[in-house]
C-alpha cells in the first residue's frame, strides 16, 4: 500500500485508465474503418467515476443507516451498480455499403476530446502531487 496523496489521487488514476482504454477503443475503430460490417464501439465509465466520486467524497455523518430487526433483512446495500465501465457499439451513422459504420471525422473529434481531457487528468495529478511535495519539502526545513 502506498502513500495516499489525497483522496483525489486515486480517482483521477481511475480516469487515466478509462481514458486509455477509451484511446485505444477508438484507434481501434480508426484500424477497422475499411473493414466490412464493422460498428464502432467505445466507452462509457463518467457513471462509474462519478459514483467512485461520491463514495470518496460523501459526508459519512449525513448518512443514514438502515436498521436491520432481522437477520434474514436485506442490508439495503446498493447490489445493483455497476463498477466497471460499460462498452457500447457507437451507431447512428449511415453505414456505407460494406456495412461499416465507422466515420473517421466522428472518430477524430472523439479521439481528440479524449487525448485533451487525459492531459488536463494528468497537469491535475502534476499539481497535486506537486503540492504534497512543497509540504514534504516546507517540513523538512524547518528542523
Amino acid at each position: 500500500m502506498g502513500i495516499n496523496i489525497s483522496r483525489a489521487h486515486n480517482l483521477m488514476q481511475s480516469a487515466l485508465d478509462y481514458r486509455a482504454a477509451r484511446q485505444d477503443m477508438i484507434a481501434g475503430n480508426i484500424a477497422n474503418a475499411d473493414t466490412p460490417f464493422y460498428r464502432p464501439r467505445d466507452i462509457r465509465f463518467e457513471d462509474v467515476l462519478a459514483q467512485k466520486s461520491a463514495t470518496i467524497f460523501a459526508d459519512k455523518s449525513q448518512t443514514l443507516e438502515m436498521t436491520r430487526t432481522d437477520g434474514a433483512h436485506l442490508s439495503g446495500e446498493d447490489t445493483q451498480s455497476s463498477t466497471k465501465a460499460s462498452t457500447f457499439f457507437r451507431d447512428g451513422h449511415m453505414a456505407r455499403n460494406d456495412g461499416n459504420s465507422v466515420d473517421l471525422d466522428v472518430e477524430t473529434t472523439e479521439m481528440a476530446k479524449n487525448s485533451t481531457m487525459f492531459n488536463a487528468i494528468t497537469a491535475a495529478l502534476k499539481k497535486d502531487s506537486a503540492i504534497f511535495k512543497s509540504v514534504i519539502d516546507a517540513s523538512g526545513k524547518t528542523s
